[in-house]
């Protein structure tokens, strides 16, 4: 069920205003960007103008919707659902507003925030560069972010480059909310949501990095520039707002959204929220895309999610032993070469019945 290295779903952003857009290969959903953009006289605004205008930035789009896919199926891997790509799954599920779509936005519109920022640091992209900002521009955002470290004490200025987050933000929110800015039904207001969180997850942990100068690296002088943390470490962030997610309903004005139950708090900018309670996915269901766990391998041991009796919904387990060949009584010689050989090892599997 894991993604193969395929140019990417982008039919994350668009499985409801634009149709007729998808191509498979085998049973994966994949879809070409360009495919959306040949569209363009149905769109309007600023994602027109991307399509029309900045071919570049499509592709780095792209790239950003698969890293986001693979962080999905990193972060799920050990659950019933494991954000597979699997044609008929995953239209069902982006169809409704679960928990799980509320991850699958956020993660794609933090993956293309992430992508194209990267690209503007390495200048791959005329349309942007590195972030020059001063020191003035990030002590302005500082106020307004609480995430942002503490500087360390002594002398430092602001040089080099730092990633261009304002940038990714931007054009990330161009492309994946623009088609939906005009509509106010409870799924859009959730979809455009979670979508600035994903975004909000990067930006808002970005970290300050500094490289140290002085007589014999005494670090009397730091040079310090703003750069973006590991897509894991977002992907890790994002699986906890999932985690902590919070129902909504809609307010009484039709344009904004109000949590389920009086007691709970409301959600902040920064965490998901679903309005559609998410089905068990232990069972295949072709109405809902649930593909069972029927075959998926399990930790016997485990009391965890990954563990049989979860993972396998109380249905039970198979357990075989197959034997695999593994390099063993590894040596060095100098210089420099590393022999092995081969040996045969046992490995239990075990499977959801």
């Amino acid at each position: 069920m894991e993604m193969r290295p395929l140019l990417v779903a982008i039919c994350l952003l668009f499985v409801t205003p634009i149709t007729g857009s998808f191509w498979t290969v085998g049973s994966q959903v994949v879809m070409d960007p360009m495919v959306v953009c040949k569209k363009t006289r149905r769109l309007r605004g600023k994602l027109a103008d991307i399509c029309r205008k900045e071919p570049s930035l499509l592709k780095e789009i792209s790239k950003g919707v698969q890293v986001g896919t693979r962080e999905c199926q990193h972060q799920f891997r050990n659950r019933r659902w494991n954000c597979t790509t699997v044609k008929r799954s995953l239209r069902k599920i982006l169809l409704r507003d679960t928990r799980e779509t509320g991850y699958v936005n956020a993660i794609t519109a933090a993956g293309v925030t992430y992508a194209v920022t990267r690209a503007c640091t390495m200048g791959d992209l005329v349309e942007c560069s590195c972030d020059k900002r001063t020191s003035s521009g990030y002590k302005l955002n500082k106020k307004k972010n609480k995430n942002i470290e503490k500087m360390t004490e002594g002398e430092w200025e602001w040089g080099g480059c730092g990633d261009n987050i304002n940038f990714g933000f931007k054009k990330s929110r161009d492309f994946m909310d623009a088609p939906f800015k005009k509509r106010s039904d409870i799924r859009t207001l959730v979809k455009l949501h979670n979508n600035d969180a994903g975004r909000l997850a990067v930006r808002n942990f970005m970290r300050t990095e500094c490289k140290c100068h002085g007589l014999s690296g005494s670090c009397t002088v730091r040079t310090c520039w703003r750069k973006m943390p590991s897509f894991r470490e977002i992907g890790n962030h994002l699986k906890e707002s999932f985690d902590g997610a919070a129902k909504v309903i809609p307010s009484n004005d039709g344009h904004n959204f109000i949590t389920e139950g009086t007691t709970i708090k409301p959600p902040s900018r920064f965490d998901l929220i679903y309005s559609e309670e998410s089905q068990d996915f232990c069972i295949s269901n072709y109405e809902t895309g649930s593909l069972g766990t029927q075959g998926r391998q399990c930790n016997s041991t485990s009391q965890g999610v990954e563990g049989c009796e979860l993972l396998c919904c109380g249905r039970g387990y198979d357990t075989k032993i197959i034997k695999e060949k593994v390099n063993c009584q590894c040596r060095f010689k100098w210089c420099c070469e590393v022999t092995c050989k081969s040996c045969l090892e046992k490995k239990t599997i075990n499977t959801c019945r």
